[in-house]
């Protein structure tokens, strides 16, 4: 079995697998993560190899922790990975979303895979069929463009996400919703059909935690993954350890 550790701002996701099968998975806080990878490991006796996608918010005692349970591999620009990088800046690119392109080419092989990862920030990703990482984009996330909104104006509120009812807003609120929500819907179906037509047979991955939120209200065929980034880091493992 496999333990995989998603290193984030304030919450960290840990996840066991089975070859490619999730068999649990639980978010913790950064703050009191020792204690609850503790709990967790507690029930999954017999990993064997370990990833973590990042160190900076982890305290030198917690890897200490975790390489106790199992062999450990730290993701960084010089790990080994199962896709060709022409990124023009390789080492400024996420390790978040080098997981996301490793998970596309293993879950799609021979495809081209444009995967949007709606988190603080939507970034876009595009893996083609030769398994070549392209590039992509990135632009500020739901929560994010609800705090612009509050913060870079004198009286604008700060609202909690909500799917609007109409694209004609008849109040503050239902126009920073409907500018906000359709905004970026317009934004990942422009995006969607700009790569189809450029690129044939085009798959379409959205995950992150707005993913569910969002693919309400798109039109156009995707694959929703909750975990597909904790899938890429496995495969990655797999594909070192394999």
């Amino acid at each position: 079995m496999n333990l995989i550790i998603d290193v984030g701002n304030s919450f960290i996701k840990l996840a066991v697998f089975e070859l490619n099968r999730v068999l649990d998975k639980k978010i913790v806080s950064a703050e009191n993560f020792l204690k609850n990878f503790e709990k967790f490991i507690e029930k999954h006796q017999f990993i064997e190899y370990g990833i973590i996608s990042a160190v900076s918010n982890v305290k030198e005692a917690d890897l200490l922790s975790i390489k106790r349970v199992c062999k450990l591999f730290v993701l960084d620009h010089q790990t080994p990975v199962p896709f060709t990088n022409l990124y023009a800046t390789p080492k400024t690119l996420g390790l978040d979303r080098v997981a996301l392109v490793c998970a596309a080419v293993h879950q799609f092989k021979n495809k081209n895979v444009l995967i949007i990862d709606a988190g603080t920030c939507i970034t876009y990703d595009f893996v083609s069929s030769k398994a070549e990482y392209l590039g992509g984009g990135i632009s500020p996330g739901l929560q994010l463009r609800y705090k612009a909104l509050h913060n870079y104006t004198a009286k604008l509120p700060l609202l909690q996400p909500e799917m609007p009812q109409d694209i004609v807003g008849n109040s503050t609120a239902a126009s920073i919703h409907s500018g906000i929500v359709f905004g970026i819907i317009n934004e990942i179906e422009g995006t969607i059909l700009q790569y189809t037509n450029t690129y044939e047979n085009l798959t379409i991955v959205l995950t992150g935690g707005d993913a569910e939120f969002l693919s309400k209200q798109l039109k156009c065929s995707i694959f929703v993954s909750s975990t597909f980034l904790l899938q890429g880091l496995n495969s990655v493992l797999r594909f070192n350890t394999d």
